[in-house]
């Protein structure tokens, strides 16, 4: 038998630090490689660490709610010498060989093992009769959908995710890029009554009248990368109001389509294809400023990683797409999907947050009708789509209600001047305006 220290890996590019959120394993625990062991925050994502070696949970080193550096012991397995179960425990899949205990994702081996299937993951079946996994439960929920209006897809007439978020999709096609309601964070953060100190846990040391909150997790990579761009760049930022009605009609047409049946469409699409269309126009926006040995330069991309700014449970995510520039409506559309999909569930990676060229960022879904967004570090431009609303506009001379919205750009002024951001914001607002612009 032999004790097996694992250490805290970097699951991202230049991790230096995570905190462990949740054990999914406890002392004694038979484990199997690839199963997972616990969920870990990094500065911007939930990442579930999948177990290196089969065999018995030895100690586990360190306590939920503590942040530690990449390296650190973390938990210990007992195994026999080929890395599985000891002889007393129910056995577990074996790992191919030549693989030894290699973290699945970190370092080299050889073939991956199978994961087994806890009691927890196995659809079930209500006393309604709807078949469907714990995790599409909780999304329902988190979405306000009820699972036995649900047309499902799945074998077996199991609910997918896929069945939950398009059920959810029925809302008013007015309605802008749809975020689902999750409880006020002060209720995990807020102590309850001396008898039930719920805050405690989370390291809060309340009195009568105020609180402290750790900084850490996705609210200390926020604040760091803000002031970084905040007082690095100097920030202009413009904005015009649009008749968006042309877009809306034009949602309400793809709603229907056949041939997005299965995607979910909101005014965001229209908004993504305008901007990759006019950061094309003017290419500087898409631009960065780059400081070097020699000075400084700017580095102009011919390609577009659309970041969309997240609100999520967690904080504040910036994933991008890539090259969204190849994809046509529909595989944007889903890229958006998904995008939006992973953010809401905590499992966004860090290599989806790095790397983006442009951002936007949809402040309409709170009631906002505008705001001045600070540039995301490593951009050179942001675009904040406010709310969507029906106000009086004037059309060919008379008054008539329209579906109305503001677009602001804010611009780091090293790299943009003026007329080339109202450039961009006036070629993103004409597309909103008349999205038939788009075929080309």
């Amino acid at each position: 038998m032999t004790t097996q220290t694992f250490t805290l890996p970097d699951v991202g590019e230049g991790l230096t630090e995570a905190e462990i959120v949740t054990w999914k394993v406890a002392p004694g625990d038979t484990v199997a490689i690839n199963d997972v062991i616990c969920e870990i925050e990094t500065a911007k994502s939930l990442v579930e660490l999948p177990s290196p070696h089969a065999g018995t949970v030895g100690e586990i080193l360190v306590a939920e709610g503590v942040t530690v550096e990449v390296g650190s012991p973390i938990i210990t397995f007992v195994t026999d010498a080929a890395g599985a179960a000891p002889a007393t425990a129910p056995a577990a899949p074996a790992a191919d060989e030549g693989s030894g205990s290699v973290l699945v994702g970190y370092g080299s081996g050889g073939g991956a093992t199978s994961r087994r299937r806890k009691p927890a993951e196995r659809p079930v079946r209500s006393s309604v009769g709807v078949i469907a996994k714990p995790p599409i439960r909780k999304l329902a929920r988190d979405l306000g959908v009820e699972l036995t209006e649900v047309t499902p897809t799945g074998a077996d007439g199991e609910v997918t995710r896929d069945d939950v978020v398009k059920h959810a999709e029925q809302a008013s096609v007015f309605r802008n890029i749809q975020t689902p309601e999750w409880g006020d964070v002060r209720e995990e953060t807020v102590p309850a009554p001396a008898s039930a100190p719920v805050g405690l846990a989370r390291g809060i040391r309340p009195d009568d009248r105020t609180e402290s909150i750790p900084v850490k997790g996705v609210r200390k990579a926020t604040s760091s990368a803000m002031v970084q761009s905040a007082y690095s760049a100097p920030h202009v930022t413009v904005w015009k109001e649009v008749d968006a009605t042309r877009t809306m009609e034009l949602v309400k047409r793809l709603k229907a389509s056949p041939d997005f049946a299965d995607i979910r469409v909101s005014p965001l699409l229209i908004m993504a294809r305008a901007v990759i269309w006019a950061a094309r126009r003017t290419p500087m926006v898409n631009a960065a400023w780059v400081d070097t040995a020699d000075g400084a330069e700017i580095s102009v991309r011919h390609y577009v990683n659309l970041g969309i700014a997240a609100a999520t449970p967690r904080g504040l995510l910036v994933p991008n797409i890539k090259d969204a520039q190849d994809l046509g409506m529909k595989d944007l559309a889903r890229a958006l999907n998904r995008l939006t999909l992973t953010a809401r569930e905590g499992k966004t990676t860090p290599a989806d947050q790095q790397g983006g060229t442009i951002t936007i960022t949809n402040i309409g879904v709170f009631g906002m009708d505008a705001g001045t967004p600070i540039i995301n570090p490593g951009e050179a431009g942001i675009i904040a789509m406010g709310t969507i609303a029906q106000k009086p506009w004037v059309v060919d001379g008379e008054v008539r209600p329209r579906w109305v919205t503001t677009v602001a750009g804010s611009f780091d002024h090293r790299v943009v001047d003026g007329d080339g951001m109202s450039r961009f914001v006036a070629d993103v607002a004409s597309i909103l305006e008349e999205p038939a612009l788009l075929v080309d």
